[in-house]
């Protein structure tokens, strides 16, 4: 398959953060489109002939129709809509759609985790998706635009699925960056007139901007329900600890920008990350930034001992995964984690004032209204400062969707579903909609409590303190309780 074109201008690129509603469970936020700005960047530190834009949807309050009105406008020849999560992936077809009614001949590409797990079946379903990009993106997308500028076949383009004559094609796998501290810094120059739009109103003042920092990619697990370690290939690599420190001082020096969450699945907490905290407190910015990070429980247990200078450098919150306090749910997880792991960790965080936010998930196959009690006992004795409650999700490309789906457990085959708070398979014990009910029991038996209520609006701990506060004041019980009453009966 090749696209002959003839430019008589610079070509033009238009990466696009479709219109969506945030994930409601954490409350009203808005984070910056982080992979399409690395994408955007990359491009453009290798191809200084491009004119690149960057169209975030949420950002600037554009809807559908705007949205077709706006890609008229920049009259684009690639449009790549961001394409994360398996729950946008009919928002990512759909603009890819709205670019094909603009202009048929606008080359439109795709890519992230469920594009590349789904890249036979996207294909075929969406005849509005030109390229799938497979895998890591910057290298590829590179070698995929100079191909369509060049008028080169997309087959010598490794990385990439398309359709051409009626057939799907797949290039060989591209070999992943070996070196991610060549990568430049994310594009946020591109979205800087909008970039106070980027807050997380649950977890820093409204005042503070936001932006995420990529630190590391991949994870060495291989956790049944993860589509990450999947998509990565179960390979990690890291920055170094000074290219990190880099990143986060440009973004505070150059935007404002005080409060950073490093996106990493595992960035861990041994050497690497002191030696990162070192970077942070010798530069001054420990006294700037406030961060957050996501960390297994067993590392922050095996690792304690460097939660004291995590904290001297700025880290205030933590996210883990808890998942569940049952052993045997743990194995089936493949998570070699136990219950143990969690109480060590939470304990340890606590100790240091680092707010805790603990994941927790029902609905494995095994799971019963008595088990997943236990798991509330568990969760209200841990007593993270936040608790995020999310059913067992099947997404594509992990073990446990292949599992469910040779098992013909799946129930619900909408990928707009597949958010981690819609019940998409039954247990052996529980329906599809008992399953959901058991997400409100457990977002009602933790929240609900009086005295854990009065506790966090009370607590000398502003994070905890203003967490509550405006947990308080949303909507999310009746959100969730919505989504079991739309449920059929049964």
């Amino acid at each position: 398959m090749s696209h002959k074109q003839a430019f008589v201008r610079p070509p033009r690129v238009l990466f696009i953060e479709p219109p969506k509603d945030p994930w409601f469970v954490m409350g009203e936020y808005l984070s910056p489109p982080l992979g399409i700005l690395q994408l955007a960047a990359y491009l453009e530190q290798h191809d200084e002939n491009v004119k690149i834009e960057v169209l975030d949807c949420q950002a600037i309050d554009v809807d559908w129709r705007g949205l077709e009105k706006r890609i008229a406008s920049v009259d684009p020849d690639v449009v790549v809509p961001s394409g994360l999560a398996t729950c946008n992936a009919y928002i990512t077809a759909r603009a890819a759609e709205t670019a094909k009614t603009v202009n048929p001949d606008i080359l439109t590409v795709v890519g992230g985790q469920h594009f590349t797990a789904t890249a036979d079946e996207s294909l075929a379903t969406y005849p509005e998706i030109d390229v799938v990009i497979r895998g890591e993106g910057e290298a590829t997308l590179v070698d995929l635009f100079r191909a369509h500028r060049d008028g080169r076949p997309l087959a010598q383009v490794p990385g990439v699925s398309f359709t051409h004559d009626g057939s799907i094609y797949h290039t060989p796998d591209r070999p992943l960056l070996t070196n991610l501290d060549e990568l430049p810094y994310p594009g946020y120059h591109f979205v800087a007139d909008v970039i106070e739009k980027y807050q997380f109103e649950s977890m820093a003042d409204a005042s503070k901007r936001y932006a995420l920092i990529e630190g590391s990619r991949g994870c060495t697990n291989n956790c049944s329900f993860c589509s990450q370690c999947v998509f990565w290939r179960r390979i990690w690599r890291s920055k170094s600890p000074k290219r990190i420190a880099d990143e986060m001082q440009h973004v505070y020096e150059t935007y404002g920008i005080s409060f950073q969450w490093l996106t990493d699945d595992n960035l861990g907490l041994g050497s690497h990350t002191r030696a990162l905290c070192e970077e942070l407190i010798h530069r001054g910015l420990s006294k700037e930034l406030m961060w957050f990070m996501q960390a297994r429980c067993d590392d922050v247990a095996k690792h304690k001992k460097v939660l004291p200078t995590l904290r001297k450098a700025g880290l205030r919150w933590v996210l883990t995964g808890v998942e569940s306090s049952s052993e045997s749910t743990l194995e089936a997880f493949n998570k070699n984690l136990r219950p143990s792991d969690a109480q060590e960790a939470v304990r340890m965080l606590k100790r240091n004032d680092i707010f805790t936010q603990a994941m927790f998930i029902i609905g494995e196959r095994r799971d019963s209204a008595e088990s997943i009690a236990e798991l509330r006992a568990f969760a209200d004795a841990l007593d993270p400062d936040l608790a995020i409650f999310g059913i067992l999700t099947p997404f594509p490309g992990t073990r446990l969707y292949n599992d469910a789906l040779n098992n013909g457990w799946i129930e619900d085959h909408n990928w707009a579903h597949y958010d981690m708070t819609h019940a998409i398979m039954p247990t052996e014990t529980l329906s599809l909609r008992q399953v959901q009910e058991e997400l409100y029991t457990c977002y009602r038996s933790y929240y609900g409590s009086l005295p854990r209520l009065v506790k966090g609006l009370l607590t000398t701990n502003p994070l905890r303190r203003k967490t509550y506060r405006y947990f308080a004041k949303q909507n999310i019980m009746k959100e969730l309780r919505d989504l079991f009453r739309r449920l059929p009966n049964g």
